[in-house]
Protein backbone atom coordinates (compact mmCIF):
# COMPACT_ATOMS: atom_id res chain seq x y z
CA UNK A 1 0.00 0.00 0.00
CA UNK A 2 2.97 1.88 1.09
CA UNK A 3 4.69 1.90 -2.74
CA UNK A 4 1.51 1.94 -4.89
CA UNK A 5 1.95 3.77 -8.05
CA UNK A 6 -1.68 4.58 -7.31
CA UNK A 7 -1.34 6.00 -4.40
CA UNK A 8 1.35 8.41 -6.42
CA UNK A 9 -1.22 9.51 -9.29
CA UNK A 10 -3.49 10.55 -6.48
CA UNK A 11 -1.36 12.35 -3.56
CA UNK A 12 1.30 13.77 -6.41
CA UNK A 13 -1.22 16.32 -7.39
CA UNK A 14 -1.98 17.54 -3.96
CA UNK A 15 1.76 17.17 -2.97
CA UNK A 16 2.31 19.82 -6.31
CA UNK A 17 -0.76 22.30 -5.41
CA UNK A 18 0.62 22.32 -1.36
CA UNK A 19 3.92 23.23 -2.79
CA UNK A 20 2.32 25.97 -5.47
CA UNK A 21 0.49 27.57 -2.17
CA UNK A 22 3.16 27.67 0.26
CA UNK A 23 5.05 29.08 -2.58
CA UNK A 24 2.20 31.64 -3.40
CA UNK A 25 1.42 32.62 0.45
CA UNK A 26 5.64 33.05 1.26
CA UNK A 27 5.85 35.83 -2.02
CA UNK A 28 2.77 37.34 -1.02
CA UNK A 29 4.31 38.18 2.34
CA UNK A 30 7.57 39.11 1.32
CA UNK A 31 6.50 41.57 -1.14
CA UNK A 32 3.60 43.47 1.26
CA UNK A 33 5.59 42.77 4.49
CA UNK A 34 7.79 45.23 2.40
CA UNK A 35 5.70 47.53 2.00
CA UNK A 36 4.68 50.43 4.81
CA UNK A 37 1.35 51.14 4.90
CA UNK A 38 0.14 54.40 5.03
CA UNK A 39 -1.39 54.71 8.50
CA UNK A 40 1.79 53.85 10.13
CA UNK A 41 0.31 50.78 12.23
CA UNK A 42 2.04 47.65 13.01
CA UNK A 43 -0.03 44.54 13.27
CA UNK A 44 -0.18 44.61 16.87
CA UNK A 45 -1.76 48.67 16.75
CA UNK A 46 -3.81 47.74 14.37
CA UNK A 47 -5.15 45.04 16.18
CA UNK A 48 -5.42 46.99 19.17
CA UNK A 49 -7.55 49.97 16.97
CA UNK A 50 -9.41 47.84 15.51
CA UNK A 51 -10.78 45.93 18.94
CA UNK A 52 -11.25 49.57 20.41
CA UNK A 53 -13.35 50.67 17.24
CA UNK A 54 -15.43 47.81 16.75
CA UNK A 55 -16.19 47.68 20.51
CA UNK A 56 -17.21 51.79 20.72
CA UNK A 57 -19.18 51.37 17.45
CA UNK A 58 -20.99 48.53 18.41
CA UNK A 59 -20.36 46.03 15.56
CA UNK A 60 -22.11 43.01 16.09
CA UNK A 61 -19.76 40.46 18.51
CA UNK A 62 -17.67 43.38 19.32
CA UNK A 63 -18.20 43.15 23.14
CA UNK A 64 -16.48 39.73 23.45
CA UNK A 65 -13.49 41.46 22.31
CA UNK A 66 -12.77 43.46 25.84
CA UNK A 67 -11.50 40.07 26.79
CA UNK A 68 -8.97 39.58 23.67
CA UNK A 69 -5.44 40.06 24.23
CA UNK A 70 -2.86 40.58 22.11
CA UNK A 71 -0.06 38.40 22.73
CA UNK A 72 3.13 37.24 20.74
CA UNK A 73 4.19 34.39 19.72
CA UNK A 74 7.97 33.01 18.40
CA UNK A 75 8.43 31.96 14.60
CA UNK A 76 7.31 33.31 11.03
CA UNK A 77 3.61 33.56 9.94
CA UNK A 78 2.23 31.93 12.72
CA UNK A 79 0.37 33.88 13.91
CA UNK A 80 -3.38 32.70 15.34
CA UNK A 81 -6.25 33.62 17.11
CA UNK A 82 -6.72 30.96 20.49
CA UNK A 83 -10.30 30.72 21.59
CA UNK A 84 -9.15 29.06 24.23
CA UNK A 85 -7.69 32.31 26.40
CA UNK A 86 -9.18 34.91 23.62
CA UNK A 87 -5.61 35.80 22.88
CA UNK A 88 -4.38 37.11 19.67
CA UNK A 89 -1.05 35.82 19.22
CA UNK A 90 1.73 37.82 16.40
CA UNK A 91 4.77 36.81 15.01
CA UNK A 92 7.61 39.44 15.58
CA UNK A 93 7.20 40.45 11.62
CA UNK A 94 3.71 41.09 12.10
CA UNK A 95 3.28 42.31 15.62
CA UNK A 96 5.94 45.08 15.22
CA UNK A 97 6.24 45.67 11.44
CA UNK A 98 3.64 48.19 9.76
CA UNK A 99 3.78 46.96 6.99
CA UNK A 100 0.61 45.67 4.57
CA UNK A 101 1.04 42.10 4.90
CA UNK A 102 0.86 42.40 8.99
CA UNK A 103 -2.28 44.91 9.58
CA UNK A 104 -3.78 42.24 6.50
CA UNK A 105 -2.96 39.61 9.17
CA UNK A 106 -3.83 40.88 12.25
CA UNK A 107 -7.24 42.10 11.04
CA UNK A 108 -7.94 38.49 9.42
CA UNK A 109 -7.08 36.70 13.08
CA UNK A 110 -9.06 39.58 14.48
CA UNK A 111 -11.89 38.54 12.34
CA UNK A 112 -11.81 34.80 14.35
CA UNK A 113 -11.67 36.71 17.80
CA UNK A 114 -15.10 37.98 16.05
CA UNK A 115 -16.42 35.04 15.05
CA UNK A 116 -15.83 33.30 18.32
CA UNK A 117 -17.47 36.42 20.13
CA UNK A 118 -20.49 35.86 18.42
CA UNK A 119 -20.96 32.36 18.26
CA UNK A 120 -19.73 32.11 14.51
CA UNK A 121 -21.58 28.84 13.43
CA UNK A 122 -19.04 27.47 10.86
CA UNK A 123 -16.03 28.17 13.85
CA UNK A 124 -17.67 26.25 16.38
CA UNK A 125 -18.58 23.24 13.71
CA UNK A 126 -15.06 23.04 13.57
CA UNK A 127 -13.87 23.51 16.83
CA UNK A 128 -16.52 20.11 17.12
CA UNK A 129 -14.76 18.52 14.70
CA UNK A 130 -10.91 18.38 16.42
CA UNK A 131 -11.35 15.40 18.91
CA UNK A 132 -13.00 13.30 15.69
CA UNK A 133 -10.27 14.59 13.72
CA UNK A 134 -7.32 13.82 16.20
CA UNK A 135 -8.97 10.15 16.41
CA UNK A 136 -9.64 9.58 13.02
CA UNK A 137 -6.26 10.96 11.83
CA UNK A 138 -4.07 8.31 14.08
CA UNK A 139 -6.98 5.30 14.28
CA UNK A 140 -8.25 5.58 10.60
CA UNK A 141 -4.76 4.35 8.95
CA UNK A 142 -4.58 1.86 11.63
CA UNK A 143 -7.49 0.43 10.72
CA UNK A 144 -7.11 0.88 6.84
CA UNK A 145 -4.07 -1.11 7.10
CA UNK A 146 -5.69 -4.08 9.47
CA UNK A 147 -7.91 -3.99 6.46
CA UNK A 148 -6.53 -4.50 3.68
CA UNK A 149 -3.49 -6.70 5.50
CA UNK A 150 -6.15 -9.73 6.24
CA UNK A 151 -8.14 -8.79 3.74
CA UNK A 152 -11.40 -7.72 6.17
CA UNK A 153 -13.41 -4.94 4.00
CA UNK A 154 -15.91 -4.19 7.45
CA UNK A 155 -12.80 -3.17 9.57
CA UNK A 156 -11.03 -1.40 6.93
CA UNK A 157 -14.23 0.63 5.94
CA UNK A 158 -14.69 1.84 9.25
CA UNK A 159 -10.74 3.13 8.90
CA UNK A 160 -12.20 4.83 5.82
CA UNK A 161 -14.80 6.33 7.91
CA UNK A 162 -12.46 7.19 10.40
CA UNK A 163 -10.09 8.90 8.55
CA UNK A 164 -12.98 11.03 6.52
CA UNK A 165 -12.95 13.06 9.37
CA UNK A 166 -9.48 15.00 8.17
CA UNK A 167 -11.71 15.89 5.30
CA UNK A 168 -14.83 17.07 6.52
CA UNK A 169 -12.74 19.21 8.98
CA UNK A 170 -10.34 20.94 5.74
CA UNK A 171 -13.97 21.45 4.22
CA UNK A 172 -15.20 23.26 7.46
CA UNK A 173 -12.19 25.63 7.75
CA UNK A 174 -13.02 26.60 4.22
CA UNK A 175 -16.00 29.13 5.29
CA UNK A 176 -14.85 30.37 8.48
CA UNK A 177 -11.35 31.29 6.89
CA UNK A 178 -12.55 33.04 3.97
CA UNK A 179 -15.31 34.63 6.40
CA UNK A 180 -12.46 36.28 8.66
CA UNK A 181 -10.54 37.46 5.28
CA UNK A 182 -14.18 39.09 4.30
CA UNK A 183 -14.30 40.69 7.93
CA UNK A 184 -10.66 41.56 7.65
CA UNK A 185 -11.02 43.64 4.21
CA UNK A 186 -14.27 45.49 5.54
CA UNK A 187 -12.37 46.22 9.00
CA UNK A 188 -9.50 47.84 7.43
CA UNK A 189 -11.24 49.17 4.44
CA UNK A 190 -13.79 51.41 7.07
CA UNK A 191 -11.42 51.89 10.00
CA UNK A 192 -9.00 53.63 7.38
CA UNK A 193 -6.11 51.88 8.62
CA UNK A 194 -5.97 50.81 4.55
CA UNK A 195 -5.98 54.13 2.61
CA UNK A 196 -5.11 52.90 -0.86
CA UNK A 197 -5.74 50.91 -3.93
CA UNK A 198 -2.69 49.81 -4.06
CA UNK A 199 -2.62 48.71 -0.25
CA UNK A 200 -5.91 47.13 -0.31
CA UNK A 201 -4.68 44.80 -3.95
CA UNK A 202 -1.61 44.23 -1.24
CA UNK A 203 -4.39 42.94 1.34
CA UNK A 204 -6.02 41.30 -0.96
CA UNK A 205 -2.92 39.18 -2.44
CA UNK A 206 -2.09 38.45 1.17
CA UNK A 207 -5.13 36.84 2.17
CA UNK A 208 -5.76 35.21 -0.92
CA UNK A 209 -2.51 33.78 -0.93
CA UNK A 210 -3.23 32.27 2.81
CA UNK A 211 -6.78 31.29 1.22
CA UNK A 212 -5.30 28.98 -1.55
CA UNK A 213 -3.55 26.71 1.23
CA UNK A 214 -6.68 25.87 2.89
CA UNK A 215 -8.30 25.25 -0.65
CA UNK A 216 -5.23 22.84 -1.17
CA UNK A 217 -5.29 21.03 2.40
CA UNK A 218 -8.87 19.94 1.28
CA UNK A 219 -7.66 19.17 -2.47
CA UNK A 220 -5.13 16.73 -0.09
CA UNK A 221 -7.75 15.44 2.07
CA UNK A 222 -9.85 14.59 -0.58
CA UNK A 223 -7.58 12.81 -2.53
CA UNK A 224 -6.12 10.91 -0.19
CA UNK A 225 -9.52 9.84 1.49
CA UNK A 226 -10.87 8.64 -2.47
CA UNK A 227 -7.55 6.94 -2.97
CA UNK A 228 -8.47 4.83 0.57
CA UNK A 229 -12.13 4.14 -0.50
CA UNK A 230 -10.37 2.93 -3.96
CA UNK A 231 -8.20 0.83 -1.95
CA UNK A 232 -11.02 -0.60 0.24
CA UNK A 233 -13.36 -1.43 -2.46
CA UNK A 234 -11.01 -3.43 -4.00
CA UNK A 235 -11.37 -5.83 -1.01
CA UNK A 236 -15.13 -6.43 -1.37
CA UNK A 237 -14.80 -6.65 -5.27
CA UNK A 238 -12.28 -9.62 -4.23
CA UNK A 239 -14.44 -10.81 -1.63
CA UNK A 240 -17.12 -11.67 -4.00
Amino acid sequence: MFFDPMYLCFMMPAFLLMMAASWYVRSAYNKWSQVRNSSGLTGAQAAQQLISRSIYSSLEGAEGLRQVRIMGVSGDLTDHYDPRDKSLRLSPGVASVPSVAAVAIAAHELGHALQDSEGYFPLKLRAALVPAVNIGSNLGWILIIIGVLLQIAEVAWLGVIAFSAGAVFALATLPVEFNASARARRLLAESGIIRTEQEMRGVDNVLNAAALTYVAALVTAVLQLLYYVLLVAGIGRRDE
